[in-house]
């Protein structure tokens, strides 16, 4: 009729598609398992091809008497009964402890002090960019290739003409011209502190990246109560950044354990076994000595020593997170 209002024509239903049937879902949730497995296959072939295969060789091989060449004759348990009977691998080992002061423990320490300066302090004064190229500076000895570090450290601590020596006779302490790596009561501190200046970098750059998330407001509120610098790198910083200091820890404790191109290039585990490690050790009765089955007991005890640690570090950062 003229004047009624026609009705608006009814919208047609939508009908929603009905859900899969459970055993449908069930396969693409298998056919999704599957194709994730399959982006894991390429690192898992690398670790049996570069880690496993050559591990569980290394282990045979500890369980023999063979000089790299010939048949290997079984000896069973007897290279790891007189590795820990062998005094000269209970000495690298102590001498793989001062390693893990001067690669771990002192650089970790000062990178997180250097981080905290640059960020806080640095950073806030003198701009961003200043404390980058500090930090670039910083991190500037870990880009080098360890044997050409080593062999400059080498000159600057030679005995005759070296650096060091040259500058304790320019300021009138010539008598306290040494032969730093040649003598046996100072050449380990001397890799020390070649280690150290190669390390420092690393915990720096660390935990300069973990102070970013660090809320700024923390510092604001301390410094406004009045609480001194060093107040705010100990209930701040240190807290805020633990995650980042147990990496840091175990990273470098297993860069450490198995230092071998420092001691290799620098004294070669003298003078008279001074500055020897179990990975120049075991690198020393595999090639030099042609002791392939006790080489590899060296190596085998030493990798599981890694594990442990790496399972007791995890285990300590794990129950560290749960508390906080």
């Amino acid at each position: 009729m003229t004047g009624q209002a026609s009705a608006a024509p009814e919208a047609p239903a939508v009908r929603r598609p009905a859900a899969a049937p459970g055993p449908i879902r069930a396969g693409w949730r298998s056919h999704d398992r599957a194709a994730y497995l399959l982006y894991l296959l390429p690192g898992l072939l690398l670790f049996v091809g570069v880690i496993l295969v050559p591990f569980v060789m290394n282990v045979g091989t500890s369980l023999t008497e063979w000089s790299g060449v010939g048949t290997p004759r079984w000896v069973g348990l007897d290279n790891y009964k007189t590795l820990f009977s062998d005094g000269e691998f209970w000495a690298s080992f102590r001498h793989n402890v001062a390693l893990i002061i001067a690669m771990a423990i002192i650089p970790t320490a000062i990178g997180l002090v250097l981080a905290a300066a640059l960020t806080d302090f640095i950073g806030k004064n003198f701009g961003g960019r200043t404390a980058s190229v500090l930090r670039a500076c910083v991190y500037l000895p870990q880009l080098l290739p360890i044997a050409i570090a080593g062999i400059v450290w080498s000159w600057i601590l030679a005995p005759e003409n070296g650096a060091v020596n040259e500058l304790l006779a320019a300021v009138g302490l010539d008598s306290l011209a040494h032969d730093w790596l040649g003598d046996p009561k100072t050449a380990m501190a001397a890799v020390m502190v070649v280690m150290v200046w190669i390390q420092i970098g690393f915990p720096l750059v660390i935990f300069m990246s973990g102070l970013q998330r660090v809320d700024p407001s923390l510092y604001e509120a301390a410094e406004i109560d009045g609480a001194s610098w060093w107040r705010r790198f100990r209930h701040i910083t240190i807290p805020q950044i633990r995650p980042e200091i147990f990496v840091c820890l175990l990273w470098c404790t297993i860069a450490s354990l198995k230092a071998f191109a420092p001691i290799y290039v620098l004294t070669k585990g003298g003078p008279g076994g001074a500055t020897n490690v179990p990975s120049y050790f075991s690198y020393q009765n595999f090639f030099e000595k042609t002791d392939a089955g006790y080489g590899s007991a060296i190596a085998t005890v030493l990798t599981l020593i890694i594990v442990a640690l790496t399972v007791v570090f995890l285990r300590v950062q794990s129950k560290d997170l749960e508390e906080r």
